[in-house]
């Protein structure tokens, strides 16, 4: 026999919890003391592991309670249930982790100015994937590029390192465009661009003027850029070509 204190720390579980189990009629105690204490058995402390182990995979105490009290129990439904349940959590967190990279990803991006309104803004944008919208038109040499545009949902260093140097950018456009700091960030981003996306300049400049439409940013599911920021960009990209010896 096992006394609760010695039983609570075979089973991994608190006193409280065992007294719990005891009101509910999950795990009832074999015996107790002449003072009350608790005692169990090998068997409670078997029925006690399968309980832990049915709570690590998902089911409810209610649940665990009918599945080993019913000789009839039809496991294998429980479980395809089960699997099912889980998978679709799975779905959902997934969904959520997404958006929580991109509001954190926005945040690199816009800084203090990424108020509650844009939050709520990013969340309720449609799921559609990124440039799914008329495909065909961008002009596309190797469709594998898409894999290199910056996806705000993600943690790849590519991404993260697009993001940084576009936040860079706006951090500092209090400077003017031929600022050293602007154009050290401008001569990152076309090494990056070179490194990249080499050979699809003409998807390139497609997705540039999309970019310049607000329209047309939100048909593609591209993150909303300010058009200053854009503008912004592309006198200080201009002034780095024209600069270039």
């Amino acid at each position: 026999m096992f006394h609760i204190n010695e039983f609570k720390k075979l089973g991994g579980v608190s006193v409280r919890t065992l007294r719990y189990y005891d009101k509910i009629e999950l795990l009832k105690p074999v015996s107790k003391t002449d003072g009350g204490h608790r005692l169990y058995s090998n068997s409670e402390l078997k029925k006690l592991q399968l309980i832990q182990f049915l709570k690590t995979i998902g089911f409810k105490l209610g649940e665990i309670k009918n599945m080993l009290e019913s000789d009839e129990w039809d496991w294998s439904n429980s479980l395809t249930k089960q699997l099912s349940y889980v998978l679709s959590e799975k779905d959902r967190l997934s969904k959520i982790e997404a958006s929580l990279r991109g509001l954190i990803n926005g945040i690199a991006i816009d800084g203090e100015e990424f108020e509650i309104k844009r939050i709520m803004e990013l969340y309720n944008r449609n799921s559609k994937e990124t440039l799914n919208y008329k495909l065909d038109t961008l002009n596309i040499k190797n469709i594998k590029v898409l894999g290199k545009l910056p996806n705000m949902s993600s943690s790849d260093p590519d991404s993260l390192e697009w993001i940084a140097l576009v936040g860079q950018l706006k951090k500092y456009m209090h400077l003017n465009y031929d600022n050293a700091r602007i154009q050290n960030i401008i001569r990152r981003m076309d090494i990056k661009k070179g490194e990249d996306f080499e050979g699809e300049d003409t998807f390139l400049d497609k997705l540039w003027d999309i970019r310049k439409s607000p329209e047309d940013s939100n048909n593609y599911n591209l993150y909303p850029l300010d058009q200053d920021v854009l503008e912004f960009m592309e006198k200080a990209y201009l002034y780095y070509l024209d600069n270039q010896i």
